[in-house]
């Protein structure tokens, strides 16, 4: 394990932080691969009940040490005080957030379509590196393991049953699913490699003789997983059958601070959110009116996604989204934005079969050396239509998730790597993709029609997240001015057809999106709130600049806003607003 700091000159709330670190990604190999740590380690994390509970320890350590660092005056003593106040601050709500809840016994049912340990296993492969014989050998000491792991997180959903901890049926039965395209052999992968799935995709361009010992490991991952999705269909579907999908208020709000940094008033997020939605349903129509006259928002969302422009071909589709955002980068670099050359490198990818609907991103590691990448899903298909993907690739990619969090490590050193990296609140990360949106509608970047009505269809899958996520896990109905069921319960059967009839995005995304939001519940509502105050810390230093006669300049703030690493909506609005 990592040396902690124990000489009194030495402690402060920072360097408590980023040896926690270090501690973590010693305990956690995955942690380390994302952070581009411990470079020569090819082990998996233990993920038996035990080494779920050494994670816990290490947070309740850290906080006795923050606690008696505090109580010592070392942030008074520290040369940058308030620097050290906002880091200890953030250290104590993020592992606080985090021990609430494993102390609720969520680890032991962490089955869900989206973030499980089983799928941080799977999803590590696609960030190593495969240039060298040497990265093929590590891979392959690391695929060595897969079994293992399999097998110890079986033990914690073991002990989950033992105490009555279920995952909803809709993520098991996901899960099942998803784990049979995992396996499915691959017509374009040569033998042996072909039968092992996934897996075997994952080795096949590894060269020989490596290839041949590389497919046999890849096989008994493959037959471990299946070996496990065979319990989950004969063991855990059957004991978590009736275990209600949504979590209850209690469960919800104990997410909800995880996954935001804030304890929300719910209530009034949910009457927020449905402002939101009758504003972006009247935009919808206007705009729909310009892409197909006299169209409802949704024939005309039909009609983009069946008949406008449309790339062929996955490597085409990839293509056309490493030029966007090349573009944006391109375009704002030195107008509204300072990046400094590492943080302009951003890949676009192609996501691994059998992942959910939704794209996503990945950070780059600390030094770099594996740059931000964007991971588009293919889900079976061969034609894109690019009428939703130019916003969402602003959203994933640039001026979005790529910007913040490759600006974080480019500022880890006057920061702490904790507050760019671990440390990290969701709702301030998809706060800022979603403004990230905005800005490029403010800059003029979407005045092509369908590219708008994606934009708004985009602001309004997530105005409806935070309808859907809270109306369903916390028991709230319709209201009485809903176009849509007024006055009835938020069922999750009702939220699915919601969705369907607001949101003009396939059905098969929109399922997935449903199991999602119940799978993690709290995560959803970030986005759209996240925004909020981003939104709000904007307006309100542009007021304050101007209260004092002085230029906003929106540049510096937007460099000073991503430079400050990671902060919870309880600080953020107060911190932006101060820029």
């Amino acid at each position: 394990m990592a040396s902690e700091p124990n000489r009194p000159a030495d402690v402060t709330p920072r360097t408590i932080a980023d040896a926690y670190v270090h501690a973590l990604a010693d305990l956690d190999p995955l942690t380390a691969v994302y952070l581009g740590l411990n470079p020569q380690d090819d082990r998996l994390p233990d993920l038996t009940p035990a080494g779920v509970d050494a994670v816990a320890d290490l947070g309740r350590r850290t906080l006795a040490q923050l606690d008696a660092a505090e109580a010592a005056g070392a942030v008074a003593a520290a040369a940058d005080p308030r620097a050290e106040e906002r880091c200890a601050r953030l250290l104590r709500e993020r592992i606080t957030a985090e021990l609430a809840v494993h102390a609720a016994g969520e680890d032991l049912r962490s089955v869900r379509n989206l973030g499980s340990p089983l799928h941080n296993v799977r999803e590590v492969f696609t960030l190593l590196p495969t240039e060298t014989a040497a990265d093929w050998e590590q891979l392959g000491r690391r695929l060595g393991r897969v079994p293992l792991a399999v097998q110890q997180y079986r033990q914690t959903l073991e002990l989950g049953i033992e105490r009555g901890l279920f995952s909803g049926p809709r993520q098991v039965a996901t899960v099942i699913e998803q784990i049979a395209e995992w396996l499915a052999p691959d017509p374009d992968v040569a033998e042996p490699a072909r039968a092992a799935g996934w897996f075997g995709v994952l080795v096949d361009p590894a060269p020989e003789p490596q290839r041949t010992s590389l497919a046999a490991l890849a096989q008994a991952a493959s037959d471990e997983i299946a070996a496990f999705r065979e319990w989950l269909a004969e063991v855990y579907a059957p004991a978590a059958a009736g275990t209600p999908d949504a979590v209850g208020r209690e469960r919800y709000a104990r997410w909800v601070r995880y996954w935001t940094g804030a304890d929300l008033d719910l209530d009034e997020a949910y009457q927020w959110a449905w402002t939101e939605f009758h504003d972006l349903a009247a935009q919808m129509r206007v705009e729909a009116e310009k892409v197909l006259p006299g169209a409802t928002p949704m024939q005309a969302m039909k009609w983009l996604e069946n008949d406008g422009p449309a790339i062929t071909g996955a490597e085409p589709a990839r293509e056309y989204l490493q030029g966007l955002m090349d573009q944006a980068i391109n375009d704002l670099q030195g107008v509204h934005f300072d990046l400094a050359e590492p943080v302009t490198r951003v890949e676009s990818r192609i996501a691994p079969a059998g992942s959910a609907a939704a794209p996503y991103y990945t950070a780059p590691s600390l030094d770099f050396t594996r740059p931000g990448r964007t991971w588009l899903p293919l889900l079976g298909r061969e034609s894109f239509p690019v009428w939703d993907l130019v916003s969402t690739w602003y959203h994933e990619g640039v001026p979005g998730h790529h910007l913040q969090l490759a600006q974080w490590n480019y500022v880890a050193s006057s920061l702490s790597t904790y507050q760019v990296s671990l440390g990290g609140v969701s709702a301030n990360l998809e706060g800022w993709a979603l403004y990230a949106e905005r800005l490029m509608d403010e800059l003029g970047y979407l005045t092509d029609p369908g590219h708008r009505l994606g934009y708004l269809n985009a602001q309004m899958l997530r105005a409806l997240r935070v309808i859907v996520d809270i109306g369903m896990h916390v028991g709230l109905d319709f209201p009485a001015d809903s176009p849509f069921h007024p006055g009835e319960a938020m069922t999750p059967e009702l939220a699915r057809e919601f969705f369907g009839e607001y949101c003009g995005l396939s059905a098969a995304f929109l399922d997935s999106e449903l199991v999602r939001y119940l799978g993690m519940p709290g995560q959803a509502i970030g986005y759209k709130l996240g925004e909020r105050a981003w939104l709000r810390g904007r307006a309100a230093a542009r007021a304050a600049h101007e209260a004092r006669g002085e230029e906003f300049d929106l540049k510096t703030w937007h460099m000073a806003a991503l430079s400050q690493g990671s902060l919870g909506l309880d600080d953020l609005v107060a911190e932006l607003s101060a820029l």
